[in-house]
Order: C-alpha cells, then structure tokens, then sequence
C-alpha cells in the first residue's frame, strides 16, 4: 500500500470518543427507506454539503445534491478512482450540474459512504449511495443531527481526503 500524499490529521488519527447528542435516525435495506432518510437530510441543509463516496449510482439521491446546490447550498464531492474509469461516472454527472468533484486515489479503495451536512449532521453507514444499496444489498444508514463536535471530527476527515485529492478531468466528449 502506497503513503497518502498527506499526513492524517493528529486529531483523528487516534479513536476518540464524541459526548451522544442530538437525534439518531436509522434505516436498513433492501427496501427500508435509506434513500429517502438521505435524500429528507440532503433537502434539510442550508448551507454546505461535504460528500465523500465510492461509488454513487442513486440517481435520486445525486438529484438531490443537484437540487440543494441550485437552492445555494455549497456542495462538495470526493469520489474513489473507481469513478474516473466509468463511460459515464456519477463524477461525469456532478461536473456536467457543475459542482465540484474531487478524486481519490490515495487508497486501494476509497470507501467511504459519508456526507457532512450544515457541521451538525452526519450520513454515514454501509450504504453506498446506489440504487443496490436501496433495493438488493444487506445495509444500513444513520442520520446523526444535532453532534456538531462529531460533524466536526468527520469534517476534518472529510477536509484532509479532498486536500489530497485531484479535480476530476471529465473525459473527452462527455
């Protein structure tokens, strides 16, 4: 396994434990509604969105990010490499709505499932922001609103991974 480009921050480079506030709002799949308690989170925030994902092939949830940015909410998106491969990626999708996608590739794998709402709320669990996810897999999703030191601390993760990640370049054509 290669170095990351740029060191973890100390903060979080250690388990640390975050006082329990605010609300949990939880959801299991298949068909258990995760992508609906993602899509109410994302249509909640008022001021910035910071996603960090491997694979995202929900177009109902990506409508949403879509939806929150034109209403003047900064979004934000890291993607695994895995999405500069594809004919046309969900990364393709973002940059065509123009919101800023940024590339992992420090990592076998960037596998992340997390999104950073407002620094108070925290998506995070199993589920892959996929149409499987919601509809074949074995998942599960927590909403966390109301934990801004947690939000702060997955911030901070959010933060360190798209410094040391790279513009995507849509493919040509696209």
């Amino acid at each position: 396994a290669k170095a990351a480009k740029l060191p973890m921050p100390a903060a979080i480079k250690k388990p640390n434990i975050v006082k329990a506030t605010g609300t949990v709002e939880v959801a299991f799949s298949p068909h258990g509604g995760g992508a609906g308690i993602i899509i109410k989170a994302v249509s909640e925030a008022k001021k910035n969105i910071r996603v960090q994902a491997y694979s995202f092939t929900n177009a109902d949830i990506a409508k949403a990010l879509v939806d929150a940015s034109k209403k003047g909410v900064e979004v934000r998106i890291v993607l695994d490499k895995s999405q500069e491969t594809e004919k046309y990626s969900s990364a393709t999708f973002f940059v065509n709505a123009g919101l800023p996608v940024r590339i992992d590739d420090d990592f076998a794998i960037a596998h992340s499932k997390v999104m950073i709402l407002d620094e108070e709320t925290v998506v995070t669990g199993s589920f892959n922001f996929t149409k499987a996810a919601e509809e074949k897999n074995g998942e599960n999703v927590l909403v966390l609103r109301g934990n801004k030191e947690l939000a702060a601390m997955y911030l901070q993760n959010w933060q360190w991974r798209w410094d040391a990640s790279e513009s995507y370049k849509r493919p040509a054509g696209q």
